[in-house]
């Protein structure tokens, strides 16, 4: 008996199992016609996982369940493959897929599961993961400083858990202004998912371009009361009702192609003489002669018609005692602003050289206003004063300058961290 693998196409934990058998030649079929919501709810697959959950591995000796029990299983069916290794090196193999189990993957999964309708959107939650992610992600690149591998100087089956659970992050939610703070797990992902075993199976990986956003959780439809019958003769002219589609489970993974979202009302704008990416490049590629080449050419560019300067400040400065939990509130400010990056630059500077920092902020919006999209969807907003820059006030005017330039010191102190959006 051949081992057949029962998960949808798009299951996020089946690739796991098809690397491991790429790399110890372990034949595992797909099973045919698997469509998740119908398939596993059925009697037979219910013999084989109690609780309808994919994948499971059907074996000559009986199911096995549970994503990283069934890679082990793969992995384990060659004695001379390098996915195991000696005593001490499967402790360690054991111990990264731990961590990348209830670390990265179960991080990764609290972050976007809100964010697709799967459960109620809560902004302190969401936060709590994406702090507790940034922290393991902070650990593993330090890891990975030294070492190209997880375990040892070869793949093992901990770099192919590790490296799926990223491939649905990378995919679905971690934007390149997030991965970029840990060059060394950027480099060991990319490292791994061109491997030809890992392409095999994966394909080309495209790394999200924004962070989605929240979508409302759908709410259950009671079922109607069943209606009288109608008489014989009435019935032939009732149409045939196409048979109720399947609830599908795993949204996150199973889902088919998203409808077309309806256009930005800063679309609809007029057109604006600033191109946007003009000016993000001008400031990106100036590195000599700052304030007379890239601060003169913000001016030139700036459009007061069709764009908008606006200061914000955090209202809660006093709490600001710790500068790396500053920091990071700041960069998760950043990071949830993913949604503005194509109609937004922003400045952010951590002020101060002692507690409590002071963060204040600098932003060029599309349009007139902030835009309502921004305010309904990024809770950090209401976090912060705004003030609309009066750009014909010469003192104004200056302060845009020192920000944009993240001059020191700035209003007579010293600066911590200064953060760009762009």
């Amino acid at each position: 008996m051949a081992l057949i693998l029962h998960a949808g196409s798009k299951n996020k934990n089946a690739p796991k199992v098809l690397i491991a058998a790429e790399y110890t030649g372990v034949k595992v079929e797909m099973a045919k016609d698997f469509e998740m919501g119908v398939s596993n709810k059925t009697p037979e697959f219910l013999k084989m996982n109690p609780i309808g959950k994919v994948p499971v591995l059907e074996t000559p000796d009986g199911p096995v369940f549970e994503s990283n029990a069934i890679t082990r299983y793969v992995a384990r069916m060659k004695d001379d493959t390098p996915l195991n290794g000696p005593l001490h090196s499967q402790a360690h193999i054991e111990q990264w897929i731990d961590f990348s189990t209830t670390e990265i993957d179960e991080n990764i999964l609290k972050w976007i599961r809100p964010r697709f309708g799967i459960g109620p959107y809560l902004p302190p939650v969401e936060e709590e993961a994406v702090t507790a992610l940034k922290r393991a992600m902070t650990a593993l690149n330090t890891h990975l400083a030294a070492n190209t591998y997880l375990v040892g100087h070869s793949v093992t089956l901990a770099d192919i858990v590790m490296t799926c659970n990223f491939n649905f992050g990378f995919r679905m939610i971690l934007t390149k202004s997030f991965t970029s703070t840990f060059p060394h797990v950027e480099r060991y992902f990319w490292t791994m998912v061109n491997q030809p075993n890992f392409r095999k199976i994966l394909g080309e990986v495209k790394q999200v371009e924004s962070v989605p956003p929240v979508q409302s959780a759908k709410k259950q439809v009671p079922p109607k009361e069943s209606a009288k019958p109608k008489p014989k003769n009435e019935a032939k002219k009732e149409a045939k009702k196409e048979p109720a589609k399947p609830q599908v489970e795993e949204r996150a993974e199973e889902e088919e192609a998203p409808k077309p979202k309806p256009k930005n009302p800063l679309d609809l704008l007029p057109p604006s003489k600033m191109i946007l990416d003009d000016w993000k490049r001008l400031y990106s590629n100036t590195k000599t002669n700052f304030r007379e080449v890239a601060i003169n050419g913000f001016w030139d560019m700036y459009d007061p018609e069709g764009y908008s300067l606006w200061f914000c400040d955090y209202k809660y400065n006093d709490e600001n005692s710790v500068s790396f939990v500053t920091l990071n509130k700041v960069s998760g400010f950043l990071q949830r602003m993913d949604l503005a990056r194509k109609y937004a630059f922003g400045k952010m500077l951590v002020i101060g050289g002692e507690p409590p920092f002071k963060v204040k902020g600098l932003w060029l919006f599309r349009g007139q206003e902030i835009p309502q999209f921004v305010l309904d969807e990024c809770y950090d907003m209401e976090l912060y004063k705004w003030k609309k820059v009066d750009i014909s006030d010469e003192t104004e005017r200056e302060r845009v300058n020192a920000m944009i330039e993240d001059q020191e010191p700035f209003e007579g102190e010293s600066l911590l961290d200064a953060k760009c959006f762009k």
